[in-house]
This record gives C-alpha cells, structure tokens and sequence, in this order.
C-alpha cells in the first residue's frame, strides 16, 4: 500500500486551500483519521481501510436504491461520501467540493433578484394551472368517484 510517506505506518497529508479566504476557518489536513495505534501498524491500518470502504460502499449503494426507491437519497449518499472521507484523500476532496458548490448555490438562491424571479415562476405557474383546473371543471364538471352512476 502506498501512503506517499517514505515512514511506515505514516500517511501523506496535503492541505487544499483552493477557493477559500485567508480569514476562513482553518480547513483541517487530509488524510487518515484512523486512531494511531492503527495507523502505527501496516496490516490493521490496510484492513480499517478496507472496513471503512466497504462499510461507505454499502451506505452508497443503499443511497443509489433510494433514489428510485422512497427515502432520502442523496443525503446518504453524501453521508457514505462522508464515511469515506475519513479514511481517503479523494473523498475528503469530493466531499470538499460539494460543500463549496452547495454553499455557491444557496448564496445564489438568496440573492434578491433570484428570488423575485423565483416568486414571478411560481406565480405564473400557479395561475396556469388553476387556469386549467377551471376549464376542465367548467367542461366536465365535478364528479366524485363514489357518486358516478351506472352508464
């Protein structure tokens, strides 16, 4: 297993600073949060990374379901990327990414103008549709199903 450290039982950290403010919080490193009795050894580090994978994976998968099955997909997917996160530098970097593109998108849904846009789309489509309903009630009328009479 490679761990980008000449030191065994050491793993490589970076730090990705990509896109943040000097005054922002400080992003912690990457790397593995394994405690240090499991890193200090090679072979219980390799099987807690394999645990970790395996256990995010299957949180994943049950997400991927839950997108065409009822339940809150996304939000377990992301809570598998966060299992994975703990352990790989790619997750961590995934995960980092999604944070950032969320917190753009809800800066975005705040701004005034957007929102007004947002007010106007939903008024308009609220008309159309009452507009429609009105129409077929006009034309067909109201008939409950359990007053339709034999025809």
């Amino acid at each position: 297993m490679n761990t980008g450290s000449n030191k065994s039982g050491e793993a490589a950290v970076a730090e990705d600073r990509t896109g943040t403010d000097d005054e922002a919080a400080p992003v912690q490193a990457l790397g593995s949060r394994a405690p240090d009795f499991i890193r200090a050894r090679r072979a219980l580090h390799l099987s807690w990374q394999v645990g970790v994978f395996v256990v995010g994976l299957a949180v994943v998968a049950a997400g991927a379901a839950m997108l065409v099955l009822p339940g809150p997909g996304w939000v377990v997917i992301f809570g598998g990327m966060a299992i994975w996160a703990t352990e790989f530098v790619w997750a961590q970097l995934v995960l980092r990414w999604t944070k950032r593109k969320v917190t753009e998108a809800a800066q975005r849904a705040l701004d005034p103008k957007v929102r007004r846009r947002n007010i106007i789309l939903t008024s308009v489509g609220l008309v159309i549709v009452a507009a429609v309903a009105g129409v077929y009630l006009w034309k067909f009328g109201l008939q409950l199903p359990w007053k339709i009479e034999d025809q």
